[in-house]
C-alpha cells in the first residue's frame, strides 16, 4: 500500500514539473538581444569605416593630380624612365639568359636607347630649326594660299583686331605693367633650358640603368617575400602580365610608327616636299599620342605644305598623304597586330590623355596609354573596385534600416 502511493507520488511529479516555464526562457532572451546589439554595434561601424574610407579617398583622388603637377621636376622623370625600364625588360632578361651580368646588360640596353633616342631627335630637330628660321620669309607665301580663306574670314579678322585693340588700350590706361622678356627664338629657348632639361635626363637615365640592374634581385625578393605560395604565384602573374603587356604595346606601336614614317618619308620624298627624314621622324613621334597626335602631325605638314608649294591643292598633298596613311594603319595595321588582348575602351584612352596632359603637358600624353595599361593590368589582377556597390549598397549612406532577428544556435530555437 505504501508503495502504491509512492509511485503515484513519484508519477505526478512530472506532471506538475511540466507546468512550468522553462529555464532556459530568459538565457534565449538575453542572448537574443546581445545578438541583435552586436549586430546594430557592427552596423554602425561599417557605417563610419564606409564614410571615412570614401572621403580619405575622394581627398586623395583630388590632392594627387596637383602633387604630381607641382613635383613635375621629380616626378615625371621617374615616371618616365620606370616605363621605358619596364618596356626593356625582355631585352635586359634575354641578354642575362645569353650569360651577361645583370649590370652589363643593363648598360647596354640604356646605352641601345640612348642611341636610338638621339638618332630619332637629331633627325627631327636639326631640320626642325631651318623650317623655323624659314617661316618669317614664308608668311607671304601662306597667305597666298590661304587668300580665299582670308577673304572669307576677314570680317571677323578686323572684328577681333578692333577688339583686342580696345582690350590693350584698356590695359595700358589703367597702369603700368611690367612683363618678364621671354625667349625670342628657338636657340634662345634651348639655351635657356638646357641645364635643367639636361639634369632632368641624366636622372632619369640613372633610374632607368639602376632600376635594370636591381630588377631580377628585386622581383626575386618580392616574390619570394609573401607569405603563401598562391600569394607569391599571384605576384610573380602580375608582375609577368605588367611587363608583358607593356612591352608588347610598346615594342609594337614603335615598329608601327618607324614602318609609317618611312613610308610617309619616301611618299613625301616622291611629292619633292624638303627634309622627308624629318617629317618622317615628326609623324613617328606623334603618333604615339593616340588621336591628338595626328591630327597635330597632318596640321603641321598642311602648314610645311603651305611653306613650300604655290598651288593650295598641291600644298595639302602631304597632309593628305599621311591621313590616308592614318587611316589604314589605325583602322587595320594597329588593330591586326595589338589584337584584342591590348585593347582599351576609347573613352578611357581620351581621359588618360586628357588627364596626364593636364598634369604633365606633351611628354604626360606621351606616357599615358603606357602608363594606363600598367593601371589597367594591376586592377585586372588584384581586383577592380566595385564602385558602385561601394556607393549605393545597402547600408554605406541610408540613416535607417530594419533590424532583423539575429539567428539562434538550433539547441536554442525551441
Amino acid at each position: 500500500m505504501q508503495d502504491g502511493v509512492r509511485d503515484g507520488e513519484g508519477d505526478a511529479a512530472p506532471a506538475g514539473a511540466a507546468a512550468q516555464p522553462p529555464a532556459s526562457a530568459p538565457v534565449v532572451d538575453a542572448l537574443r538581444d546581445s545578438m541583435a546589439a552586436q549586430v546594430e554595434m557592427a552596423y554602425r561601424r561599417d557605417r563610419l569605416l564606409a564614410w571615412l574610407a570614401l572621403t580619405a579617398g575622394a581627398g586623395i583622388i583630388l590632392a594627387v593630380p596637383f602633387a604630381l603637377r607641382a613635383g613635375s621636376e621629380f616626378f615625371l622623370p621617374v615616371t618616365t624612365a620606370l616605363v621605358i625600364a619596364v618596356a626593356m625588360v625582355p631585352l635586359l632578361e634575354w641578354l642575362e639568359r645569353r650569360g651577361l651580368p645583370s649590370p652589363m646588360a643593363a648598360l647596354l640596353c640604356v646605352l641601345l636607347f640612348l642611341g636610338l633616342a638621339n638618332a630619332a631627335i637629331a633627325s627631327v630637330i636639326v631640320p626642325a630649326t631651318e623650317w623655323f628660321a624659314r617661316l618669317p620669309s614664308r608668311i607671304r607665301l601662306i597667305r597666298k594660299n590661304l587668300s580665299p580663306l582670308i577673304d572669307i574670314y576677314s570680317s571677323f579678322e578686323r572684328f577681333v583686331d578692333e577688339t583686342m585693340g580696345s582690350l590693350l588700350r584698356n590695359s595700358a590706361a589703367r597702369g603700368r605693367t611690367v612683363t618678364v622678356q621671354q625667349p625670342n627664338s628657338l636657340f634662345d629657348y634651348v639655351a635657356s633650358a638646357a641645364p635643367h632639361l639636361l639634369v632632368q635626363m641624366l636622372f632619369a637615365t640613372l633610374v632607368v640603368y639602376f632600376f635594370l640592374s636591381s630588377w631580377t634581385r628585386m622581383r626575386r625578393r618580392t616574390i619570394t617575400s609573401r607569405g603563401s605560395f598562391s600569394s607569391a604565384m599571384t605576384t610573380a602573374r602580375v608582375i609577368q602580365e605588367m611587363v608583358d603587356r607593356t612591352s608588347a604595346y610598346l615594342a609594337t606601336i614603335t615598329a608601327v610608327n618607324i614602318g609609317m614614317g618611312v613610308l610617309v618619308s619616301l611618299m613625301l620624298w616622291f611629292a619633292e616636299m624638303p627634309s622627308p627624314i624629318m617629317w618622317g621622324g615628326l609623324v613617328a613621334i606623334l603618333n604615339y599620342i593616340p588621336y591628338f597626335g595626328p591630327i597635330a602631325a597632318a596640321a603641321l605638314l598642311a602648314v610645311g605644305g603651305l611653306m613650300t608649294f604655290s598651288d593650295l591643292f598641291y600644298a595639302l598633298v602631304p597632309a593628305l598623304l599621311f591621313i590616308a596613311v592614318h587611316l589604314v594603319e589605325a583602322n587595320v595595321l594597329t588593330p591586326m597586330l595589338v589584337g584584342r588582348r591590348l585593347t582599351i575602351n576609347p573613352l578611357l584612352i581620351l581621359v588618360a590623355l586628357s588627364f596626364w596632359s593636364w598634369v604633365w603637358g606633351t611628354p604626360g600624353a606621351l606616357l599615358a596609354v603606357p602608363l594606363l595599361i600598367i593601371l589597367k593590368t594591376i586592377l585586372d589582377a588584384a581586383g577592380r573596385p566595385d564602385i558602385a556597390g561601394f556607393l549605393f549598397a545597402e547600408g554605406t549612406f541610408t540613416n535607417s534600416h530594419q533590424d532583423e532577428d539575429a539567428a539562434l544556435p538550433p539547441e536554442l530555437e525551441r
